[in-house]
């Protein structure tokens, strides 16, 4: 790759922009608005659940994405967020984004928005951001300064070749990720038309008593499933550590980078759901399912503000689900107390928490229906694991000219 530098701007089709700030009243309706959630959570950022704002005319006009677009994080309170780097990939809807980001609209003739995406991410081009990371407390950047940090610039055909090179795995990887959605909203819609609209295999032939099927009991959760149950592991040896951050908050998927020894915190293995117990990560849905040990019997162990949920009655899938549902949630909300901005669920509150526990053998016939479908989602996220590491190892070669894009052939499993 050609060894060229020059200062970020000059790849700019326009001057570089902040986003938009509202006074509470003009939030929930109007155009999606990319927030640093968005930002922080995912690389191509396009058609994701987003937060709606209103805006004039004139305010989008300004303040409007476009496909192409890169996104920096203006501010962050951990360093590694500040300048963090995503493209807004083939919008269907109309989009703007939040103060605490920039804009960068470059100049496609000379500048490929996939290339330069790719370009921060790798090592090359994250280390001349962090250059100009400022501040203590919170961590920023600032677009008068970005926009003189010199990048290489390689001739447009070779960067839509290393482009076209790094978009086979992201392609991959993204239609594995819609496979994951679909999945998971099937296993959720199942839980919701058996357990919740009782329209569960067989129900037009039960007879009901005051709304609830023959056979069918009310109780308290915690006589169906354990909170914070005692978990045994092993002492003086390393495992897989879940901070928040791991915490998807609207999928099961649990994404594990870390590993420390068992020391304090949530003690969990396979089966249980991991529930956010803080605020604002209970009222954003942090939730997740553990299925990444290597066995039943092995431990993990996780942050402190986890609710572990473990099956007493019922199955995993079903607890999961449940712990995903409005009621559920809404229930775990409204206990909440502590000081503002930490407030806390109290487990207790599921004793006071009463639905229908299951015959055994609907609770069996939804298990056999789900259960493929939550494998599928960690075998799915596994593959994704893999692809992400091979194409994050050819980023950094590729940036810097080790590796000429001209000579290398994508591997035909990746390609399929």
């Amino acid at each position: 790759m050609s060894r060229q530098e020059v200062e970020f701007e000059e790849l700019y089709a326009e001057d570089s922009r902040n986003g938009v700030y509202k006074a509470k009243e003009f939030h929930g309706s109007g155009v999606r608005v990319v927030n640093m959630g968005e930002l922080f959570g995912f690389d191509r950022i396009g058609d994701q659940p987003m937060n709606l704002i209103q805006l004039t005319d004139r305010e989008m006009e300004k303040s409007s994405l476009l496909d192409g677009d890169l996104l920096f994080g203006r501010r962050s309170l951990v360093e590694e967020g500040a300048g963090k780097c995503s493209l807004v990939h083939k919008p269907t809807q109309p989009m703007t984004f939040e103060s605490s980001i920039i804009r960068v609209r470059l100049n496609q003739e000379v500048a490929d928005p996939q290339f330069y995406f790719y370009y921060f991410k790798s090592s090359v081009g994250r280390s001349r951001v962090m250059a100009i990371v400022n501040g203590v407390t919170v961590k920023g950047i600032r677009g008068s300064e970005l926009k003189r940090i010199l990048v290489h610039r390689p001739p447009i055909e070779v960067q839509i070749k290393v482009r076209d090179l790094l978009s086979v795995y992201d392609d991959l990887i993204a239609a594995n990720q819609r496979r994951i959605q679909l999945l998971e909203e099937s296993a959720r819609l199942l839980y919701r038309e058996w357990f919740v609209s009782l329209r569960f295999p067989g129900h037009e032939t039960v007879p009901f008593s005051d709304g609830v099927p023959n056979g069918w009991d009310r109780k308290p959760l915690t006589e169906m499933v354990d909170c914070n149950p005692k978990t045994a592991f092993p002492k003086d040896v390393v495992r897989p550590f879940v901070g928040m951050e791991a915490l998807s908050t609207d999928s099961m998927l649990i994404d594990v980078s870390e590993a420390r020894l068992i020391t304090g915190g949530a003690k969990f293995r396979n089966g249980d759901t991991l529930l956010a117990r803080i605020t604002p990560c209970i009222e954003n849905g942090k939730t997740g399912f553990v299925q990444f040990l290597e066995d039943n019997e092995a431990a993990a162990s996780g942050s402190t503000e986890f609710i572990v949920l473990r099956s007493r009655t019922v199955n995993p899938y079903w607890i999961y689900c449940l712990a995903r549902s409005e009621s559920f949630r809404e229930h775990a909300i409204r206990s909440m107390a502590g000081s503002d901005g930490r407030q806390r669920v109290n487990p207790k509150c599921f004793d006071q928490f009463f639905v229908l526990q299951p015959p055994a053998a609907v609770l069996q016939h939804f298990e056999d229906n789900v259960k493929d479908m939550f494998e599928q989602v960690q075998s799915l996220t596994n593959y994704n694991r893999i692809l992400m590491q091979a194409r994050d190892m050819l980023l950094p070669k590729l940036m810097s000219g080790v590796l000429d894009v001209n000579r290398i052939v994508v591997p035909k499993e990746v390609a399929a």
